[in-house]
């Protein structure tokens, strides 16, 4: 799983970090971020969750192909 995070769209809900606080942060300017670790989501079942409840779709996950 790959997650990104488009900066220049993200308003800084902190609806990830709640639904997925395990995987989502937010930096210090309260903008999205992933925990260290976190960039394949550790395999948490919330990052789609996540992702569907940011206002603005800043976050994107897809599958890694091997």
């Amino acid at each position: 799983m790959h997650i990104d995070i488009d900066k220049d769209v993200c308003i800084g809900a902190g609806q990830c970090a709640l639904t997925a606080p395990d995987v989502f942060t937010q930096d210090d300017d309260g903008y999205s971020a992933l925990l260290p670790g976190q960039e394949g989501g550790g395999g948490s079942p919330l990052v789609r969750e996540a992702a569907r409840a940011c206002p603005v779709s800043a976050i994107t996950v897809s599958e890694t192909v091997s």
